[in-house]
């Protein structure tokens, strides 16, 4: 009995028996948790250089637009080349950005315009080395295991958004800025080498019969294929919807000061939704065996939209948290989904592509989604750009895949095909 409620509610590492897939699980898992150190030094040294809150939003700005732009070009390129060489270069990118910021923090350089250029080149490097890996995961494992495959990944990475930034602000607690600084890029470059040495064990992966151009019109190609299946647009559609209407983080400083009066609240809040994605991934043996993945993609993000609607109401820290977290994991619900509708229902020739337009979705959408939340707070208050926002996004992305069923109807084969 236990054995078997361990396999229907664990989470399933099948795709760990992969030695190519798990040498690169560890890889990521590190060097995420290094990269969640930098995420949190680079605003802090911003702010320490500036005082000025203006240039720490210009961060923003200068990870978007390379997102935006190479995260495209970058997905066309990987269904060109080797994509394992191509893997190497970005993360050589990558790393050499990372070595930068160390660089100039032991320097004490102090200029904001050259934090602003390695954060670009950095975004750079991220843009096109995520739809790469992506789009490798079904060549190492097979269509049958991406599910569990992709819940493994989205798992290690929010247990990382969670422990890094609370080992940033120990670090940064204990040592100081100007010592915590170094330490911090230091500890992020150290853990980022585990991560090229497991790309570097890859097999070759080269792109199929059908090769692909690099240029603008290879883009275009895997834009308009996304644009003319349905299935997949409405997984993004209500993905975006989600995110940008729906995302609540910008709102957590001002929430945590006027409700819970400051403290150790803001920590909280910001750890919710990762708490909760890490809960639900080690609870989600269940998620490989669904074959109405479209139903279960639009359940949870239907039910991310109304937890966060409901959260935006509570006025104790506890219930506030507990709504976060059960969010957190429908999200983490819905980006397995989308993921493996996406790796299993596209052509291999164009993975690379459609997981640029999936990061430049996945990455884009929050930042969208902060800059809305912040804009309506002035005007209509924190309840109703919190809880408003929940609730709209639940309510159009239910009408949407009801208006357009494509995406209600996808099922997969018992095998690993689709319909």
């Amino acid at each position: 009995m236990t054995e078997s409620l361990t396999r229907r509610w664990a989470i399933d590492v099948r795709p760990l028996g992969v030695p190519a897939y798990r040498r690169m699980w560890v890889g990521n898992a590190v060097s995420f948790f290094g990269f969640q150190l930098t995420a949190v030094a680079v605003p802090v040294e911003m702010f320490a250089i500036t005082e000025d809150s203006f240039w720490v939003g210009l961060l923003g700005v200068a990870g978007l637009v390379p997102l935006m732009v190479f995260g495209l070009w970058g997905g066309a390129v990987a269904d060109a080349v080797d994509r394992r060489r191509l893997l190497l270069a970005s993360s050589a990118l990558m790393w050499a950005s990372t070595g930068g910021l160390l660089l100039q923090a032991l320097l004490r350089v102090g200029s904001p315009t050259l934090l602003l250029g390695l954060v670009a080149v950095q975004t750079i490097a991220f843009a096109i080395s995520s739809p790469t890996r992506q789009a490798i995961i079904p060549r190492l494992v097979g269509p049958e295991l991406v599910p569990a495959a992709n819940t493994l990944s989205f798992t290690t990475t929010s247990g990382s958004a969670v422990v890094g930034p609370l080992a940033a602000g120990l670090i940064f607690g204990t040592f100081g800025t100007d010592t915590g600084l170094p330490i911090a890029y230091g500890v992020d470059a150290l853990f980022f080498a585990i991560s090229f040495w497991a790309t570097l064990r890859l097999p070759a992966i080269p792109p199929g019969a059908e090769r692909a151009s690099m240029g603008l019109r290879s883009v275009v190609d895997g834009i308009r294929y996304l644009a003319t299946t349905p299935v997949l647009l409405l997984s993004f559609a209500i993905d975006l919807i989600a995110m940008v209407l729906a995302m609540p983080r910008a709102l957590f400083p001002e929430v945590a000061e006027e409700r819970f009066g400051g403290g150790a609240a803001v920590g909280w809040l910001f750890s919710a939704i990762a708490i909760g994605s890490v809960i639900g991934g080690l609870t989600s043996g269940w998620i490989g065996r669904v074959r109405r993945q479209g139903v279960a993609l639009t359940v949870a993000v239907v039910a991310w939209g109304v937890a966060i609607g409901v959260s935006g109401f509570a006025r104790h820290l506890w219930l506030v948290v507990l709504l976060l977290a059960f969010a957190g994991a429908a999200d983490l619900v819905s980006a397995v989904y989308r993921q493996s509708i996406l790796q299993t229902y596209a052509p291999d020739r164009l993975q690379g592509r459609l997981q640029g337009v999936f990061i430049t979705v996945v990455a884009g959408g929050p930042r969208l989604g902060d800059l809305r939340a912040g804009a309506m707070a002035g005007p209509w208050g924190v309840t109703l750009a919190w809880a408003g926002g929940g609730f709209v996004a639940a309510a159009l992305a239910l009408v949407l895949v009801l208006a357009f069923p494509a995406l209600l109807r996808y099922q997969i084969s018992s095998a690993d095909g689709q319909r």
